[in-house]
C-alpha cells in the first residue's frame, strides 16, 4: 500500500480535531490500515502548558495519549471511505509515563493498529522526545460508522 504525507492542513481533511485540541502537527509516514507516524511540536505558548503547572510547565499526560489516538486515527482513517469520519477512544490500557514532556520540545508519535474489523481497532503507541520514549498505551478506537453496518435488528 502507497504511504501517505500529510501536514496539518491535510490531516484536517482526515480527521475532525481543530487546535487548541489538535495533537499532531505533521504525519511523516500513513500506511492506510496499518501504522501512522510524525510528530507535535510543543512550544511555550501551547495552552496547557499555561495551567500545568505554571512554576513547572509539562505536558499532561492525558494529552499525551490523546496525541497516540490522533495519530493511529489517521491511519483508520486514511482507509478507502472513512476520510473525515469520527473515530472514538473507547479504552487505553498499559499506559507508561516515563519522562515529563516540557516546552521547546518535538514529541515523535508511532502508533501501530494489530487489527481492525467490524468498526473496531486495537492499536498501540508510542511517544518519544530526543529518541528517548516518554509515553506509551495500548488503546481501542472505534469508527461507529463501520460498527452500524454490523448491528442486526430483530423485528
Amino acid at each position: 500500500m502507497n504511504k501517505i504525507i500529510l501536514d496539518k492542513k491535510g490531516i484536517h481533511e482526515y480527521q475532525q480535531n481543530r487546535e487548541p485540541y489538535l495533537m499532531v502537527d505533521f504525519a511523516t509516514e500513513i500506511i492506510p490500515g496499518k501504522s501512522a507516524k510524525g510528530y507535535k511540536d510543543l512550544t511555550r505558548d501551547e495552552w496547557f502548558f499555561k495551567v500545568h503547572w505554571p512554576n513547572d510547565p509539562n505536558m499532561p499526560g492525558m494529552l499525551q495519549i490523546e496525541a497516540l489516538v490522533q495519530m493511529c486515527a489517521l491511519s483508520i482513517l486514511s482507509m478507502p471511505g472513512n476520510k473525515g469520519k469520527v473515530m472514538y477512544l473507547t479504552s487505553a490500557n498499559n499506559l507508561k509515563f516515563i519522562k515529563k514532556i516540557v516546552p521547546d520540545s518535538r514529541l515523535y508519535i508511532e502508533t501501530e493498529v494489530k487489527s481492525f474489523k467490524r468498526g473496531i481497532a486495537i492499536c498501540a503507541g508510542v511517544g518519544l522526545v530526543k529518541k528517548e520514549i516518554v509515553c506509551k498505551a495500548d488503546f481501542n478506537l472505534i469508527l461507529p460508522e463501520e460498527i452500524k453496518k454490523y448491528n442486526l435488528k430483530n423485528d
